[in-house]
Parts: C-alpha cells; sequence; structure tokens
C-alpha cells in the first residue's frame, strides 16, 4: 500500500473525513496539463546539486538543495541510505490531495541528518592552560555596510500581560528607540522588536552595531534575523558582545552566522523576560555589515551536547570557564563561538569522533502540513529533533532519533539555567498526526510530547503507536491551557518505553524528573485521551506524574508498569509506591499490571517479548502489548 493510502487508513481510524473525489481530481490535474508529482533522489557523496535530482543517477547532494526545490503535492525526495548530511532539513507542505514524502533508497543504514559540526581534528583544539582546551578562536574582518539603521522603524510585539511603552527620538546620530517596561513578562517571546528585514544568503557572517543603555543593568537580550511571518523560521542567532547594558552609553556589535537564505529576514529582539521592570531602556540601532570569518562552520548558537565516539561519553554542560573542573566539563561561550572544556590532553588525539551539538531542530517543520518522514535517522541536535508548532497532518515513521536535546532554552530570574530539548514534539495547535514504529534513544527531555500554551490552541487527533523508547527523561510528556484551549483524541497506545531518567543529561538537570509520562499542568478541555496497552519499564523518579489540571484524567488501562527504583507516581504531589494502592487511589489501570515483562535481551537493547512475558495476555483481544510488531 502506498504511504498515502496508509494515511487515509490512519484517517479514517481517527475519524477524518476525506473527500470521495480526490482521486478524480489529481487524475483530472494530470489531465489538464498540471505538472506531475516527481521523485528526487539525493547523494550526499556522488550527487551533485547542479543536476536534476530524478534518478539515482542524476542526483541531489546537499541539504540546501532539496530546502529550496519547488516541489508540489505529492512529491517525493528519497535520500540515499548510508549518506549523511549536517544542518536543519525544512520540508515543503503537501495538500489533502497528496502528501510530500521524504524517505530513503537504496540499501545500508537509514539516511542520517545531523544538527551537530564536528571537531574531531587536532588542530581544531588549543590548549588555554593546564587541561582546559577550547576551539579555535573566531576572527571577523568587517567588511562593507549592508544595511543603514539609524532611521528605520522598528515594531514591538507583547503578550502574556507583558506591557512596555515605546517612544522615538531623531537625532544626527540617529534613531533612538526608547523602551519603557512596566512588566516584561516571564518568557522571552512576551515582548519581541521587530527591525527592518535584508536579504541574506546562507553561509555568510554580518555584524549589527549599536548603541544601548538602560537605566536598570540587565544581560544583552537574543537577537536573531527571522521571518517575520507564520511559521517564523530563523536564519541567523547572534549572541552580542558585552556582559551588561548599563545606565552609560556604551557601543554593541551582535555577530550573526547565517545558517539560512532569504530575501527578507527581519532583525528580531527578545526582550520578554529579560528587560527589568522599572526600566528605561534606550536602543541606537547603527548598521549592518557583511563580515569574513577564519572558520567556515563556526559554532555559532549553543552547544547543548557535546558527544564523544558517537555517545561512549557526553559531556557536561557548565554555565563558566572557572567551573570547568573534571574530565568533559565543558562551556560554551556565545560572543566568542567557542567551546572550552576540561580534557588531559588535546580531545581529538583521545577520540575519533567529538560532535558538537547545536542548538536548532534537525527537521524543523513549523507551519508544515500533509508531510510523511520513513525511514529517516536523526541524531546530536541540541535543540528538537522534529520540532515547530502550527503543524497538520503530519506522518512520522519508521525513524531513529538519538541524544537530542540539552542547548539552552533561557536563564530564570533566579539565575538557573533552563535546558530543553524533545525528539519529537508538536507544538502549539496541532492536528493530524501519526508517530509509528520509531526508535527513540538519549532524549534530554522527552521522546514524544504533544503541549502547547495559549488560548486558541487546539491539539486533536494524534496517534502514538508502536514506538520503542528507551533512556530519555521523559517517555511521554503532555501539557496544554488554558481553559479555553482544547486537547482531544491524544492516543499513546502500543509503546514499550524502558528506562526513563537513565540518560546522558539526568545528572546534570537541575530538576531530575525520569518518568515515563509527565503530565505537567493541564488545564485545556480535554476529551478523548488514552493510554493503552503500553509498557512501562523501570523509571529514576516516578512512573508517572501529574500536575495541576486534568479533568477528566487520562482513560489509561491494559498496561504493564514495573520498576525496581523510583515511586510508581506523583500523583498531584501525592507520592504512591504500590501498584494496587495506586489503582484505588487513582481509579487508573483497573486491568493493567504490574510485572516483570521478560525482555528478551535488555541489557543489550532487544525488547522483544518473551514467550513467558505477562505482557501477552493483557489486550482483551489476546494480542501482546508494547511495541512488540516491530519485531515481526
Amino acid at each position: 500500500m502506498s504511504d498515502w493510502g496508509q494515511t487515509i487508513q490512519f484517517c479514517v481510524h481517527a475519524g477524518f473525513a476525506l473527500c470521495a473525489g480526490c482521486t478524480l481530481l489529481i487524475v483530472a490535474g494530470v489531465a489538464a496539463g498540471v505538472e506531475a508529482p516527481c521523485t528526487y533522489y539525493v547523494d550526499s557523496e556522488a550527487g551533485q546539486d547542479e543536476a536534476d535530482g530524478r534518478s539515482a543517477e542524476h542526483a541531489w547532494c546537499s541539504l540546501d538543495r532539496v530546502n529550496s526545490a519547488d516541489l508540489i503535492p505529492g512529491d517525493t525526495v528519497r535520500f540515499k541510505s548510508g549518506g549523511v548530511w549536517r544542518g536543519s532539513l525544512v520540508p515543503v507542505s503537501g495538500d489533502e490531495s497528496a502528501p510530500i514524502t521524504y524517505t530513503s533508497y537504496g540499501e545500508g543504514p537509514k539516511p542520517l541528518f545531523l544538527g551537530s559540526l564536528p571537531r574531531n581534528r587536532p588542530e581544531d583544539w588549543v590548549n588555554v592552560e593546564g587541561d582546559i582546551w577550547a576551539t579555535l578562536p573566531l576572527e571577523y574582518t568587517v567588511g562593507e555596510q549592508v544595511l543603514d539603521l539609524r532611521q528605520r522603524a522598528w515594531g514591538r510585539h507583547q503578550e502574556a500581560g507583558a506591557s512596555v511603552a515605546v517612544s522615538t527620538e531623531d537625532s544626527d546620530a540617529g534613531r533612538i528607540v526608547r523602551f519603557t517596561c512596566d512588566n516584561s513578562g516571564t518568557a522571552s517571546n512576551h515582548v519581541q522588536v521587530w527591525g527592518p528585514a535584508l536579504a541574506v544568503e546562507k553561509g555568510s557572517c554580518l555584524a549589527m552595531s549599536f548603541r544601548a543603555r538602560s537605566t536598570k543593568p540587565f544581560a544583552p537580550p537574543r537577537i536573531s534575523l527571522s521571518q517575520n511571518s507564520s511559521p517564523w523560521p530563523s536564519f541567523a542567532q547572534a549572541y552580542i558582545e558585552g556582559d551588561e547594558i548599563g545606565p552609560e552609553w556604551r557601543d554593541f556589535n551582535a555577530r550573526f552566522a547565517v545558517s539560512g537564505s532569504s530575501e527578507a529576514a527581519s532583525i528580531h529582539i527578545l526582550l520578554g523576560g529579560v528587560l527589568p521592570p522599572g526600566a528605561v531602556f534606550e536602543f541606537q540601532p547603527l548598521g549592518v555589515h557583511a563580515v569574513t570569518a577564519n572558520i567556515a562552520d563556526p559554532l555559532s548558537v549553543d552547544v547543548g551536547n557535546i558527544i564523544f565516539d558517537h555517545g561512549d561519553v557526553c559531556g557536561w554542560k557548565k554555565w563558566s570557564v572557572d567551573d570547568l573542573k573534571n574530565p568533559y566539563d565543558y562551556y560554551y561561550d556565545g560572543p566568542s563561538d567557542r567551546v572550552y572544556l576540561c580534557c588531559p590532553g588535546n580531545p581529538a588525539t583521545r577520540h575519533k569522533s567529538i560532535e558538537c551539538a547545536l542548538r536548532r531542530h534537525v527537521v524543523n517543520q513549523g507551519g508544515a502540513h500533509y508531510v510523511t518522514y520513513d525511514g529517516l535517522a536523526v541524531k546530536y541536535g541540541a535543540a528538537h529533533g522534529f520540532g515547530g508548532g502550527g503543524t497538520r497532518h503530519l506522518i512520522i515513521r519508521n525513524c531513529d532519533l538519538a541524544y537530542i536535546g540539552g542547548g539552552h532554552q533561557h536563564t530564570r530570574a533566579d539565575g538557573i539555567p533552563v535546558r530543553f530539548g524533545n525528539a519529537i514534539e508538536f507544538w502549539g495547535s496541532a492536528s493530524d498526526h501519526l508517530v509509528e514504529g520509531c526508535r527513540i534513544w538519549e532524549v534530554y527531555d522527552a521522546a514524544l510530547t504533544n503541549q502547547g500554551r495559549g488560548p486558541n490552541v487546539t491539539q486533536e487527533n494524534i496517534l502514538y503507536r508502536n514506538n520503542i523508547v528507551w533512556n530519555s527523561e521523559y517517555s511521554f510528556e503532555y501539557w496544554n491551557g488554558p481553559e479555553s484551549a482544547v486537547t482531544r483524541n491524544i492516543r499513546f497506545v502500543n509503546n514499550t518505553c524502558v528506562n526513563a531518567g537513565v540518560v546522558w543529561s539526568h545528572a546534570q538537570r537541575p530538576d531530575r524528573n525520569g518518568s515515563h509520562l509527565m503530565f505537567y499542568t493541564n488545564r485545556a478541555a480535554t476529551s478523548g485521551f488514552e493510554v493503552k496497552y503500553n509498557v512501562f519499564c523501570n523509571a529514576t523518579e516516578w512512573g508517572s506524574r501529574y500536575s495541576a489540571g486534568w479533568e477528566p484524567l487520562p482513560d489509561m488501562n491494559h498496561n504493564l508498569w514495573f520498576t525496581t527504583t523510583g515511586v510508581m507516581v506523583n500523583f498531584f504531589g501525592d507520592r504512591i509506591n504500590g501498584f494496587a494502592e495506586y489503582q484505588e487511589k487513582t481509579g487508573l489501570d483497573a486491568d493493567s499490571v504490574f510485572a516483570d515483562p521478560e525482555f528478551v535481551d535488555m541489557a543489550h537493547g532487544d525488547f522483544r517479548l518473551a514467550p513467558t512475558s505477562p505482557a501477552r495476555k493483557l489486550r482483551p483481544d489476546g494480542g501482546p502489548v508494547g511495541a512488540e510488531s516491530l519485531w515481526e
């Protein structure tokens, strides 16, 4: 059966409506001369971007070529098995008649997409002192001015109760934009400043110069070059030279290493949560200049993890050079785009592979709809593996995801840094998604999650089935709100989840919460939320955890639970150890059991059920629970 045929089966199963005349419309379109869907091939070794891509012999080569392709509904992009691509895959949307499909061809390992940059060569590192090593210093040469900012207009967006007034004052030296803050909110997006747009090209470097002062000092805000419309993709992130904006005028530079091309990338400044209440912040933009760098692939965004020899050891993220005390402690210095690492000797002489995971989604699918991914591998990204909001009708099938997350998201008011990163996340409004047959391991936060925050968020018809998750902080995470938001028909079924919290990052977290089911605050109107026929085995803290809201509770039943560590459930603050007590107090899992699942070889990652496994008797139809069908 074709991918789209399986999509139709899924839609019918989930209660979605499809037009009975869709096939006739496709045939009529071709007959009328509309361009027919094509299959394109991508070979990272032998391909050429100048080729037409329509055969394996004339394959494209790069991810840039794929991302810039003018695909139409029904097109398929096939990546050669065994190939490796670095960067972010940005999918093109299909439509209700046919999806865009990204899959593989040929024999060998699944096509591998890496959200990391290598630092494998001894010459990539210099000794600072003692056991402290650093990546090469990044040096820039300033070139011509590409945009004069002195008299440009700047806009402000605020939300979630933030209140920042804006005024301007013109002078011979340029326009001063004044922000008077009553309340900047709690998240970076609560106060956003949008400036003029400019054309940017991937691989180029830019520097924005400006003057600034503030009656109350604060750390420089995050600045990016982003599209000022949905899905708001970012083409470059910048860190500002200088540690504080204070009461005296100072000159600043924000440097950008451009990661994507655009004809209209707007300057975007995030003041939410960082501009102090009562502060008057004055900002005088001057210009944007082209710059050249001495390093072709600078570490231009936060490095959220360092993976040595494909997971034999991972870095321990610290927040200053002075904190580097033990081997593999590392610090990412944003202003200099450098990593500092504690290591007894040159890291590249001790390890064959050193991957610096960058804070970018490996598959950046914000706003995408009618897309199918089948048989891909996604690894070493410090944001999300598949990430983005406002998505519809996505299928993620038979994909491997590993070593995801760890990027710096923001720093709390009490000074504690917050890191993030999920393997597959559907953010904000999301509908009609299927995730099946995936293998997911070593994830900073959640292997699988849909979550939202906003009065108009609707999350519905999302099915996770037959996936295997191990060594992730959370196997499945969910939250939504406020009360006007909607959650319906979310199904987590026939998944095998093992060793929640047993993960590369667990000891590094300020909030250790190893839990198979992490149900944070859910105040959305909720219906049709099912968690059934799963195997949940071993967790460091909780089997499941519930925070505020949750009326009604999920429909949980016919699961197999087992753990030799942690607590069965944290039920709205009530810690319940015993399984029978859990059933009695919560009313959940009435027909579930607590028993050893009897995996064939758990120590070596063989999570098939032995013939005598009690999980083989839990389904009403007599079939096994968990992702047993993956092994058939």
